[in-house]
């Protein structure tokens, strides 16, 4: 009986034991994401598209006086659209259903200024309906950009647009399927047609309308729809164009402050660690320079280096990207942006084929109350439900891989299990390397999904540190590649005497064309600058010996040089100075006007001879907090210096944001002298910058 009693007691004792050893789950901390959110995160990557009468017209902004009538594309296919956006690998399309011209790209019944009324399919055409036809194909999602800003509608800048707006943006919502994303964008209020007014109008974004009416309407309308850009939205720009995010970029903002004004635009790319609200970052960048097609930069598409750049710098540092594909007239993802795409596909599946740490044996310092629930095998296990956590007190621990062989390694990913918040403040990285720990990374937040790359590395241990952190680690992922080397193309310059350079990384051998040809290991190799003075279209590639593998073709075209050129006059400033702008070096840059000399100011240029001309540049001045960018202009050409033809006027749209090099062109004619207007500024001061003034031959074309 006693022996019964003990046993019987043991067992209550192993029971409660049992009952009193149960780990519970880490809790929450900070602000979290909502399940659409979360969502959202998963998403990581989906196309753009920029389409609408800018295509037809050649202009990043419309006025919102042109013709509807313009607008016919001739083998519109929106499933090509997502059928191109499936094979990279994006999850989604946002379409830009009205942008700041006004016209719809739907026959809204709100307005006359439509599809329904161009000539494209007799005015029956609904481009956001094939597109969401397209997208539901595809197993795609559907995003709407609807622009706030209209420089066509009338009532703009009034009560009785708000009704408008929030009335199309029903329409939106409610007649094309589940939106994945709305997408406001930030630019509001300016010069436009207004219904014949021909005026400036100013409004306050965060007043004028009504966002916490507009985001109820919306939540109402489409509860599944996230809400990007400006207001109390779900998910913020990254503050650049570049499709980049901050090193350091936490998922939380300040939003009470920036609804108050109080956050500047370039906060938006760390984010804010001490944010009250989870707002995660978007990095939007287009293929080309611009975000509407233009046939004057299909050789102008990103290097397919800058674009794995952007890659890495966007979704591996926990942010979103939406890249942006600018569909043609023909109404297609133009073949040579779809080419670089692939190619872009291509590199980024290899840099992640094979997995180096699922049969790697892990160890920890820390893992939450010994529980294997919580244990380190579950950052290798490829389910982002299951995580690895430590005790509520611990903020700091290593995680070791240990490789059966010695093992080449250049990337590692990391992610966190956000549904619990973002927690990481600093991390390293070390290998042990010929049997001594080194440190080979040194950074900051993790977030949902964060990257590295170094150096290619041979390594028998990898070890991740956390160093800092707002409260105990709870990770999801940790993983580890050896991608192949990316060879990147050679730069390519021409001064204004025509001298050509060629530059490449590593040493790397240079191969190049100048007759239009691609180029091979066969081609000319490039040993010494060399002088063209007439215009040239120069191809290259660079080539690692080493490895055998040679870069993408490089290309750059140039008209006549600027050998014969000169500045005859100038409105203000030095003209000698002046002499930047034609020397062929963007980086180079000349100021006028000033505080006496206000805008407009003009400056004076001989070709040297009588050309064939049929467009200019304007390439911005690029490094400085104060660029002092001109927004506005106006072009004329001479034979004389006597009678003077105005060949363009009009803004260098967005230029802000996308100080890029502007391409303006107009019909073809004969000019020995330009003269170059500068009417206003983006800041409205009145001393501007440039860095090169170009002309475009009409035989480059």
């Amino acid at each position: 009986m006693k022996v019964l009693k003990i046993v019987f007691l043991t067992l209550i004792l192993i029971s409660y034991m049992s009952c009193g050893s149960k780990v519970n789950p880490p809790e929450a901390f900070g602000p979290l994401p909502t399940k659409k959110q979360l969502n959202w995160h998963n998403m990581e990557y989906y196309a753009f598209i920029h389409f609408s009468l800018n295509t037809f017209t050649n202009k990043e902004w419309g006025y919102g006086d042109e013709s509807p009538e313009l607008f016919n594309p001739t083998e519109l296919d929106a499933m090509q659209w997502a059928r191109v956006a499936k094979e990279a690998g994006m999850k989604g399309i946002i379409i830009t259903a009205k942008h700041h011209d006004g016209f719809c790209l739907w026959p809204s019944q709100y307005t006359e200024r439509s599809v329904k009324n161009s000539p494209w399919k007799n005015g029956q055409g609904d481009v956001v309906k094939e597109l969401a036809e397209a997208c539901k194909a595809y197993n795609l999602k559907l995003g709407i950009y609807s622009s706030p800003w209209d420089r066509n509608h009338p009532e703009y800048g009034k009560p009785a647009y708000i009704t408008y707006f929030r009335n199309q943006l029903k329409e939106l919502l409610t007649n094309y399927g589940d939106v994945f994303e709305m997408w406001f964008d930030g630019a509001n209020g300016g010069d436009g047609y207004y219904g014949g007014a021909n005026e400036m109008r100013k409004i306050n974004t965060l007043e004028y309308y009504n966002w916490d009416e507009t985001y109820k309407l919306i939540y109402e309308t489409s509860p599944n729809t996230l809400v990007w850009g400006v207001g109390p939205s779900e998910a913020r720009w990254i503050g650049n164009e570049q499709g980049r995010a901050g090193k350091t970029n936490w998922s939380l903002l300040r939003q009470k402050d920036e609804l108050a004004g109080k956050v500047h635009y370039t906060e938006f790319m760390n984010g804010h660690e001490d944010g009250e609200k989870w707002v995660p970052g978007e990095a939007d960048v287009s293929i080309r320079p611009g975000w509407f097609y233009h046939e004057v930069e299909d050789d102008k598409v990103r290097p397919i280096e800058e674009l794995v750049d952007i890659y890495y710098e966007s979704i591996g540092r926990n942010a979103n990207l939406l890249l942006n594909l600018p569909v043609d007239k023909r109404g297609l993802v133009n073949e040579h942006d779809e080419a670089r795409l692939k190619a872009l596909t291509k590199i980024i599946k290899n840099d992640f084929k094979t997995e180096l740490l699922k049969h790697a044996s892990v160890t920890t310092t820390n893992t939450r109350g010994n529980d294997k629930n919580y244990n380190a095998n579950n950052l290798t296990d490829g389910n982002p439900e299951t995580y690895w956590a430590t005790d509520d007190s611990v903020k700091t621990a290593s995680i070791t891989f240990k490789f059966n062989q010695l093992t080449t390694v250049n990337r590692v990913l990391l992610q966190e299990h956000i549904a619990l918040g973002q927690r990481v403040k600093a991390f390293t990285i070390e290998a042990k390397i010929n049997d001594s720990w080194q440190t080979i990374a040194s950074e900051t937040t993790i977030g949902y999904k964060r990257i590295l790359r170094f150096p290619r590395i041979e390594t028998t241990e990898l070890k991740i540190n956390i160093t800092d952190a707002k409260a105990s680690l709870v990770l999801n992922n940790i993983a580890a590649y050896n991608a192949p080397t990316l060879v990147k193309s050679p730069e390519i310059s021409r001064d204004k005497n025509g001298l050509i350079t060629l530059k490449a990384e590593n040493d790397n051998s240079i191969f190049y064309t100048v007759d239009g040809s691609k180029p091979t290991t066969s081609s000319k190799k490039y040993s010494e600058p060399f002088t063209f003075t007439d215009a040239v279209t120069v191809k290259t590639i660079a080539y690692n010996t080493d490895e055998a593998i040679s870069s993408a073709v490089t290309t750059s075209k140039y008209g006549t040089s600027k050998a014969d050129w000169r500045i005859v006059s100038t409105s203000s400033g030095d003209t000698a100075s002046a002499n930047r702008i034609i020397d062929g070096n963007p980086n180079t840059v000349w100021s006028f006007g000033d505080s006496k000399n206000v805008l407009p100011q003009d400056i004076i240029i001989d070709l040297g001879s009588v050309q064939s001309i049929n467009g200019f540049s304007y390439f911005p001045q690029q490094v400085g907090h104060h660029l002092n960018l001109i927004s506005n202009y106006e072009f004329y050409t001479s034979t004389n210096l006597k009678q003077w033809t105005k060949q363009s006027e009009g803004e260098f749209s967005n230029i802000k944001n996308n100080p890029i090099k502007q391409i303006k062109t107009f019909k073809t004619c004969q000019a020995q002298y330009i003269k170059f207007v500068a009417t206003t500024s983006v800041s409205g001061s009145n001393s501007v910058s440039i860095g090169e003034i170009g002309v475009l031959n009409a035989t480059e074309n």
